[in-house]
């Protein structure tokens, strides 16, 4: 896909509203679970021409305006939405594999992810090898003749880790193999990893997509094969998202470049405030993500002598959550949360530690964010 406008252009303008006897300037909300027609033959025609709507479930204004708007934002040709992010990652793996079959996923990646691809992909029969992606030899060590998919985040999740696509989509190209890229943290607004030769993208547009904290969605992008496969899969397991839930996403998306420009310029401060804090054993944040900047979440691992339980009760107006990307700054505790599936030496070992604090961050004054995580820091070491 060319991409013809700058992407705040293209994050206000994807709307593809219908043609109403009611002209709205924003597509309205279809919140219906069926569409009538005229005779039978009108049916028959859906079902010979794929135009059109039947049943919700199998699609709906809102859900298709969703998934090709973020099309249009990553340089895609085409996108479907789903419930959430994990399941935009189970039917676009389900697209891309079948019984037998075996992925390598990068072993630093979102423990969400790390439970359907260890628990779940079982039942299907299909394989995984977790490796160190930052080690491409090891990669291409652990490809087997059934290997079928490499799958990694653009930043992983929590260590901010960013991922070399175009050695990742070399690889994969030298062996045939296809190549999938959870895109969440960085957003297209930051990296655009269809655009870099990657096949499929996926979105949990729970977080910066959608961007107030009040939707759940997902979103999968790439190659118009594959998500025909995908699309087949949604429809049959049932991970279709709501025309709400859609229409509150496209909501967010108009917003997601001037939100985002202000939450990665914070972020940028208060890594640069945590780096001359004695108190911070390490922090975890990009330098060269996108020439955009480098996102929105810091983390940051604290000295053994903060106690972490008065850090987080410590924070103030900073919401203690399991989720990101808001406009209100928050925090997280990967331990217990999102990679609390992974036993204490996996997490260890993955540089989880006890001390690890993932942050969002969001909109608010950029002085008050530092001032509110360094009053918390100096309160969890007993010292003011």
């Amino acid at each position: 896909m060319v991409l013809k406008d700058n992407f705040a252009t293209r994050s206000v303008h994807f709307s593809t509203n219908k043609k109403d006897t009611i002209e709205s300037k924003v597509t309205p909300i279809y919140q219906t679970t069926a569409f009538k027609f005229k005779d039978l033959a009108e049916i028959e025609a859906f079902y010979q021409e794929d135009k059109g709507y039947l049943y919700s479930r199998v699609g709906n204004p809102n859900t298709d305006e969703l998934g090709q708007a973020v099309a249009i934002l990553e340089g895609a040709p085409t996108g479907i939405a789903t419930s959430s992010g994990l399941s935009a990652i189970l039917i676009g793996i389900l697209a891309t594999t079948k019984a037998g079959d075996h992925i390598i996923a990068s072993s630093d990646i979102y423990g969400g992810t790390y439970e359907l691809l260890v628990n779940e992909l079982a039942h299907f029969n299909i394989a995984v090898s977790f490796v160190d992606f930052t080690n491409i030899s090891a990669v291409k060590s652990a490809i087997k003749p059934n290997t079928t998919l490499l799958y990694s985040e653009s930043i992983t999740n929590p260590l901010l880790r960013v991922e070399h696509l175009p050695t990742i989509v070399e690889l994969a190209k030298q062996h045939q193999l296809l190549t999938m890229i959870d895109n969440t943290f960085a957003t297209p607004y930051l990296i655009q990893p269809y655009q870099l030769g990657v096949d499929l993208v996926v979105h949990s547009a729970t977080k910066y997509l959608g961007g107030h904290s009040d939707v759940t969605a997902g979103v999968l992008v790439g190659h118009q094969t594959l998500l025909a496969k995908a699309r087949k899969r949604m429809v049959n397991l049932g991970t279709t998202l709501s025309p709400f839930e859609a229409w509150l996403a496209c909501r967010g998306v108009k917003t997601l470049d001037v939100r985002m420009e202000r939450q990665v310029g914070n972020a940028e401060k208060l890594a640069r405030a945590f780096r001359q804090n004695p108190k911070v054993k390490q922090v975890y944040y990009p330098k060269y993500a996108s020439i955009k900047g480098n996102g929105a979440i810091v983390t940051i691992d604290l000295n053994e002598d903060c106690d972490i339980e008065r850090f987080f009760k410590s924070l103030a107006w900073v919401k203690l959550v399991p989720t990101l990307a808001g406009v209100e700054t928050s925090v997280s505790y990967p331990r217990t949360t999102s990679h609390r599936a992974l036993s204490n030496i996996e997490q260890e070992k993955l540089g989880i530690t006890k001390g690890l604090v993932r942050i969002s961050v969001g909109i608010e004054d950029a002085k008050d964010i530092i001032d509110v995580f360094q009053a918390a820091i100096e309160e969890a070491t007993g010292r003011s």
